[in-house]
């Protein structure tokens, strides 16, 4: 047995908090970790948002972001603990011996400099390579990685290439300097499942092709199980349990593993139309002002009293712009829609007040929806005057009664934005939609930002409520998970236009339009050899052709 590449004993990792009201104090955020990387092996991180898993990849670089100290412990690289090591032999070993690849490639890159000179930096400032040898193994790692035209793709510049394709690039900066440790945190979260699976089998095969070790942070078990060799899982800074990834996803001891594990479980049965459509559309196309090409090219669907229809796309295909015409912030170029039995003027200032009421809508990021300097009473009481005239103990009453239907309680009227996760932010907005009455909320991604565990939760509110308020939901996704739990029927929409729509069991049930068969197979599953699986069909199918 080699010695292992990383070795970590006893981690402790702190920070200096500035509670609202409060004098500043430091806690303990990471307790003691313990863990080894061997050579050539990969070793998945994973755990909810402040499990702790970005924050001890980046101490692999003897890195702590945004204030954070590594307070404790040793961290070993190639036999030396780099927490004691000068500033000097820090900057000689980032960027050469451990690399970073960054969830967010668009944000990394400088959008001022082409792609070729971003990826040889690092390997020709560290002595690793002359320019010509580095741009050589550049144009070897595009090649590896899949990218289109890899002797050229490097002249471009970072917004001249697509979200996939500059993620992949990231990897190619990564593995240029030929580190002996790549750090991957969270690479393709913010993908969708069928650029996702491209960049997975690319990471996957580089990290085989080159024998680098890996640190490989997420939140999807699913997707950390196609690239790993053992899996430790976090929780508050502690880890929970460490195994292979078989161990991990078949047999899994601790509690919270097993939740984890058994994730999306929700089984919502289908709910065929009972009454007519609360939303018709029809035959609605658009184009943003000042461009020449249509955003949405003839859509045609309906959403029933109490139901759900599920959007689904990868980003491009039009799912949120067709929220904005339904809301009347893009008014149409063809088409109408039918709301309640009456046309919907086609500009938001034209609507009257109770088509405000009526249509809801839930955005994504909870973090940007909500006034940071208002309590959360403030917030869901705003619809409530603005709509209904309530005010005094009438409203503080009411606020009280959809606080208790999302499952907060009391003791979060006054409570700041700031003060409160993720999952209980949208569950305020949630809230805040409701206090209007609406028939029908438009949900634009509104778990794609939260951990599974969180995601589940709020799923499982929005079914609840639905039952108990008979609200319709037009649900925006990227998540074929989320579409299987929650909808009753679904539109499938590629480049504007609806490819595939019906019920839920008839659009997720064979023969299937090439899309969406891309689609559905490049969601990823819970199991061993589910990747390779996926990949090896798509050979098989592409050489047929």
């Amino acid at each position: 047995m080699s010695e292992p590449l990383l070795k970590v004993r006893g981690l402790k990792i702190g920070a200096t908090i500035f509670p609202p009201g409060e004098k500043a104090r430091d806690i303990e955020i990471v307790h003691g970790v313990d863990f080894d990387l061997a050579p050539g092996k990969v070793l998945g991180l994973i755990g909810e948002s402040g499990a702790g898993k970005s924050t001890i990849g980046l101490a692999s670089m003897a890195y702590g972001r945004g204030g954070v100290e590594l307070t404790g412990g040793s961290v070993e690289v190639n036999g030396r603990d780099i927490l004691q090591s000068g500033i000097r032999d820090i900057r000689r070993l980032r960027g050469a011996e451990v690399t970073y690849v960054s969830q967010s490639a668009a944000a990394s890159f400088n959008p001022a400099k082409k792609i070729l000179e971003q990826v040889t930096e690092a390997a020709i400032l560290q002595g690793k390579f002359a320019r010509k040898e580095a741009e050589e193994r550049a144009v070897a790692l595009f090649a590896k990685l899949g990218l289109p035209d890899p002797e050229n793709i490097g002249q471009r510049y970072p917004h001249q290439v697509s979200g996939g394709q500059l993620q992949r690039c990231m990897t190619a900066l990564a593995l240029c300097p030929e580190p002996d440790l790549v750090v991957f945190d969270e690479p393709t979260t913010a993908l969708d499942v069928t650029t996702q699976i491209d960049v997975l089998a690319a990471i996957k095969d580089a990290i085989r092709d080159t024998g680098v070790a890996a640190l490989y942070i997420t939140h999807d078990l699913a997707v950390v199980a196609q690239v790993s060799d053992h899996i430790m899982v976090l929780r508050m800074g502690e880890m929970v349990e460490f195994g292979t990834v078989d161990q991990i996803i078949n047999n899994p001891q601790e509690e919270y593993t097993q939740a984890l594990v058994s994730v999306r479980s929700i089984n919502h049965e289908e709910k065929q139309p009972t009454a007519e459509p609360v939303l018709k559309i029809e035959g609605v196309t658009a184009r943003y002002p000042g461009t020449k090409f249509d955003v949405l090219k003839n859509i045609n669907v309906d959403l029933h009293p109490g139901q759900t229809l599920a959007v689904v796309g990868e980003s491009g295909s039009g799912k949120s712009t067709l929220a904005r015409v339904i809301t009347g912030l893009l008014p149409p170029s063809a088409g109408q829609i039918t709301f309640d039995g009456r046309v919907l003027t086609p500009d938001l200032p034209t609507r009257p007040l109770e088509d405000l009421r009526e249509l809801q809508m839930i955005y994504q990021m909870a973090d940007t929806a909500m006034n940071p300097r208002q309590t959360v009473g403030t917030i869901i009481g705003r619809p409530l005057e603005f709509y209904f005239g309530l005010k005094g103990a009438e409203k503080q009453k009411r606020i009280q009664e959809l606080l208790d239907e999302i499952e907060l309680g009391s003791g979060f009227q006054d409570r700041y934005p700031a003060e409160l996760s993720g999952g209980q932010k949208q569950r305020v907005c949630i809230a805040r939609a409701l206090a209007a009455k609406p028939k029908l909320i438009i949900c634009d991604e509104v778990t794609s930002a939260l951990d599974p565990l969180v995601a589940d939760g709020i799923l499982k509110l929005l079914l609840n409520l639905q039952k108990a308020e008979d609200v319709a939901y037009l649900f925006i996704t990227h998540d074929l998970a989320t579409v299987r739990a929650i909808s009753d029927s679904i539109a499938v929409m590629y480049q504007g236009a609806v490819v595939r729509y019906g019920p839920k069991s008839q659009v997720l049930s064979p023969p299937f339009d090439d899309y969406t068969d891309l689609l559905l197979s490049s969601v990823p599953e819970m199991r061993l050899g589910w990747l390779e699986e996926v990949i090896a069909n798509r050979k098989m199918e592409s050489a047929g052709n």
